[in-house]
């Protein structure tokens, strides 16, 4: 195995070749081999601590940045269900350290084959309020995120599925506390959801007067334990027959607004395996995953935001940000427009973020002024422009985590259960997903289809974007993700280059104010911004609104230093940086699988 990070620092080369990173056919599964013991450092970055020393076990055992994230999952799930779980979905991008390769890994949710165009529309045929479509059983799609971890694991895994699942089923057999955003979520579910609706849910998070659990509570789920035993010792079909799967689609299918979801759809829904997309930005390159996720926009910001900015001034510098701001409306207004399921809707995915339609877009770029109003462009010979209603829809929830093994190999993985405890339904001791609410509501806007609309066996539109970025050589340089619906994709952006170009330590560019240009006006963060600089910006005609203690962001990164690996996570969430020197693992070896 090469060594990079000798050439930089006396750490593990890890290269990446990208042949055909924007191909959409399906790749091969990986070959089958022993990679040598590890000998670089090994470092986790989760939402939770509980999640991040799950996946530091596997790691001390011998396992893999996947084997790792895998465990986390399963604990994120327990600890932090009202943002993940088995009830869900998500993307993972795996880098392999040694064929030089990154593989994607599709584990969104399908809508059941009784889906509707018209199922999130009232007797009037007016959209249903968001409270009624997600606390319903018509929001949940087919859970995938066991499947594709299942599938991620048999590429690249290093110990027993099995093995995965014994730091989350103690935790849930021993009790956990709950954290305070947990009971905060808890709290505010029960206030304005429907969450003390579901017998299970109720019974789980709330005290026998119906107040919800505080922070420090002592919490045990026998369900959830009992679930990961199942899936354990049976993978992914311990969800699709039997006892789980008869209470997953019971919950589903329950009134009042019962959804249509049925065991054949729980058998026939698949991951997939596939290719990610990858751009160039200055010297690196930016590689997520494509549709139905929405990882072009982040790839189509940091291309406009480098166009207007060759020379970038830094953190304090207003052009800087301005710049950012406008090729954040450019990016969103294409991505709300084209992005969908692109086994169901043509989609000009690279054609977004070609170099010539990036050239034409930024030319509109005045870093003296906000925009008065930003339409989506049209690629040159796309014909789609007028086919679509733009859609504005969109999910709130969800979790990241990013993991660097001592072999060189990182995952980035996003993963859902749409809002605040998906659908507030529970089935065998974890929450359905509301996925299906990232559709749009009406098929057909100002007479148009709408490319995002319902559709029976689609996958809704996401905004996850888990991105590894390596250098030209391909040498791995950064892995970052975030949680925060729509505005996943500025996160990313905006942290990404607050790295990269303003040369700052991973936790700073990610402590600095998220600022989403999605819409006007702006959601900003005005005590992290730097001084003066939300002043100029208003001057230039931008408006902003103060989302202070709102935006959740959950950004949680790793960066390849001369120093070694650099970790930061979000302090707007719970997460923290767990590591692993590169002696601890250096007699590893490989365990039989």
């Amino acid at each position: 195995m090469l060594n990079h990070l000798t050439r930089r620092s006396g750490a593990l080369l890890i290269a990446f070749a990208l042949a055909a990173c924007a191909a959409t056919s399906t790749p091969a599964a990986p070959t089958s081999r022993r990679e040598p013991a590890p000998t670089g450092e090994a470092m986790v970055t989760a939402a939770n601590p509980h999640a991040v020393e799950a996946a530091l076990e596997m790691l001390r055992a011998g396992g893999s940045a996947v084997d790792a994230a895998i465990a986390a999952e399963l604990v994120l799930g327990l600890v932090e269900p009202q943002s993940s779980g088995l009830g869900g979905g998500g993307f993972l991008l795996f880098y392999d350290g040694r064929s030089e390769r990154m593989t994607g890994y599709d584990g969104r949710e399908w809508a059941p084959a009784g889906a509707t165009p018209t199922m999130f529309l009232d007797a009037r045929g007016r959209p249903m309020s968001f409270l009624d479509a997600q606390a319903s059983g018509r929001s949940t799609g087919v859970p995938l995120l066991i499947p594709m971890l299942k599938l991620a694991h048999d590429d690249h895994g290093r110990l027993p599925w099995a093995r995965l699942f014994e730091p989350a089923i103690r935790l849930a057999e021993n009790g956990f506390e709950v954290s305070p955003r947990m009971a905060r979520m808890i709290a505010g579910a029960g206030e304005r959801g429907r969450l003390r609706a579901d017998f299970q849910a109720r019974a789980y998070l709330f005290d026998r007067e119906g107040a919800p659990l505080p922070a420090g509570t002592l919490l045990r789920n026998a369900a959830y334990a009992t679930t990961l035993r199942a899936i354990a010792q049976h993978g992914p079909a311990a969800m699709t027959q039997g006892p789980i799967a008869d209470s997953i689609v019971a919950a589903a299918r329950r009134n009042p607004r019962g959804g249509t979801l049925t065991h054949t759809d729980l058998q026939t829904a698949q991951p997939r395996r596939v290719e990610p997309i990858c751009g160039a930005y200055r010297v690196y390159r930016v590689c997520t995953l494509g549709p139905p996720t929405s990882g072009n926009a982040v790839i189509s910001i940091l291309g406009l935001y480098e166009r207007a900015r060759p020379q970038p001034g830094g953190a304090a510098n207003a052009d800087d940000w301005a710049a950012f701001l406008w090729a954040s409306r450019l990016a969103y207004a294409d991505r709300d427009h084209y992005m969908a399921d692109d086994q169901f809707a043509p989609v000009p995915t690279q054609e977004l973020y070609a170099p010539a339609y990036l050239d034409s877009r930024a030319s509109v770029i005045d870093l003296s002024r906000a925009p008065s109003h930003v339409s989506a462009g049209q690629p040159a010979g796309v014909e789609l422009y007028e086919r679509w209603g733009r859609d504005d829809g969109d999910d709130h929830g969800t979790t990241h985590l990013s993991i660097v093994d001592a072999w060189g190999n990182a995952v980035s993985m996003t993963a859902t259960v749409e809002s605040a405890f998906g659908s507030q339904r529970m089935a065998s001791g974890f929450f359905l997903n509301n996925q299906l609410t990232d559709f749009a509501f009406e098929p057909t806007l100002n007479g148009r289809p709408v490319a995002n609309a319902v559709a029976p066996n689609k996958r809704p539109r996401s905004s996850m974007s888990p991105v590894i970025i390596t250098d030209r050589d391909g040498d791995l340089e950064m892995v970052i993700g975030s949680p925060g619906g729509s505005s996943i994709i500025g996160y990313v952006a905006r942290t990404t280059i607050g790295v990269l170009d303003w040369n700052l330590p991973v936790q700073d560019a990610i402590n600095l104010s998220n600022i989403t240009a999605r819409f006007a006006p702006a959601n900003l963060e005005p005590a992290r911004l730097p001084a003066g600089v939300g002043e100029e910006l208003t001057r230039r005609g931008w408006e902003f609104r103060d989302v202070t203690g709102l935006e959740e962001s959950g950004i949680h990164a790793i960066r390849v230093t001369p120093r070694g690996l650099e970790g930061g996570a979000d302090p707007r969430r719970e997460g923290v940086v767990g590591r692993i020197p590169s002696t601890a693992q250096a007699a590893a070896t490989p365990p039989a699988r």
